[in-house]
């Protein structure tokens, strides 16, 4: 399986350039414009994982591959991309255009935990179909991003952090209620955020050699040095699923992006997400899914389509 993008990889793909000092910087931010394209073979983006964030608002038509799921823009939407999950864009529409921002984890580095967020979450939503309103209201915090970015101000780095928190907590503030975790700032949610935490810690699998050592809520709970129907129960009231049911969905998650993007036998993918026997990987896959990952990897089924993700 291919490496994940580098942001000199990006910039080489995309502009034939590496910025000067890109590779001494601790952390970096650009911003670029989504230029219509009329002629010739529409852009599309290679499916992969990336090693920086992305926030983008597009107008026109597309399909986004994104991990297992395949979702399509009709009109305009605004996309969240993490390191954690590959995606793939397909433009349809010759006039697409539109802006987005790119980032590495280190320009929050000590400004605040952004993969906490459910958009960046790799089970949350990512894309949002976007209103005309809700369009506009998008591109004003991307045109305050672009003059506070052009700008000569001594902090304008601490104000586009700001910005993308805007646009974080609006694209937040349009996914279904029922998908939110609770915001309580009890017991049960350090808990809930802490497993989330050392589940997500062990993705993704980039190597045949790697293997997930946290599987069982039991080794959770040990982990967090609690009784597993504490943990259980704390899992429950903040996310409204059991611990097993979280753990089980990321890891059929993995073994699709697996099957779908990497060369690696299903004897290695099942290794890889902690199966001493590929023959229970193979009765977890089915049981979740019901086929098995050699039929998966075949196109058994389609990857779910989603339009409006609202």
């Amino acid at each position: 399986m291919e490496n994940p993008e580098s942001l000199e990889e990006f910039y080489k793909r995309k502009f034939n350039w590496i910025p000067e000092n890109i590779a001494n910087e601790i952390g970096h931010f650009n911003l670029f414009r989504l230029e219509p394209y009329f002629e010739g073979k529409l852009k599309a983006v290679p499916y992969r994982r990336r090693d920086f964030y992305k926030i983008m608002l597009v107008k026109g038509a597309s399909t986004v591959h994104y991990a297992d799921r395949i979702y399509e823009v009709k009109k305009q939407a605004l996309s969240f991309s993490n390191p954690l999950v590959p995606y793939k864009w397909d433009h349809l529409s010759p006039e697409t255009q539109g802006i987005y921002c790119i980032f590495n984890p280190h320009f929050f580095m000590n400004f605040g935990q952004i993969q906490q967020y459910e958009v960046f979450h790799p089970n949350g939503t990512h894309i949002f179909e976007l209103t005309d309103e809700e369009t506009v209201q998008v591109e004003n915090i991307f045109e305050k991003m672009q003059t506070e970015f052009n700008s000569e101000y001594k902090y304008k780095y601490d104000s586009l952090r700001a910005l993308v928190f805007e646009l974080i907590h609006f694209g937040m503030k349009l996914q279904p209620a029922e998908i939110q975790i609770t915001q309580h700032g009890n017991a049960s949610l350090r808990i809930a955020s802490i497993f989330l935490e050392l589940l997500e810690r062990q993705f993704p699998v980039d190597d045949t050699h790697q293997t997930i050592g946290l599987r069982a809520p039991a080794e959770f709970a040990d982990q967090l040095n609690i009784h597993v129907n504490h943990l259980n129960r704390a899992v429950k009231e903040m996310t409204g699923k059991t611990t097993s049911q979280l753990i089980a969905d990321r890891l059929i998650q993995e073994a699709k992006i697996l099957l779908k993007q990497s060369s690696w036998n299903v004897s290695e993918i099942a290794y890889s997400l902690g199966f001493t026997e590929v023959t229970h990987f193979n009765n977890f896959f089915k049981k979740h899914l019901n086929l098995n990952p050699t039929q998966f990897r075949k196109g058994g089924i389609n990857s779910r389509k989603s339009g409006n993700n609202r």
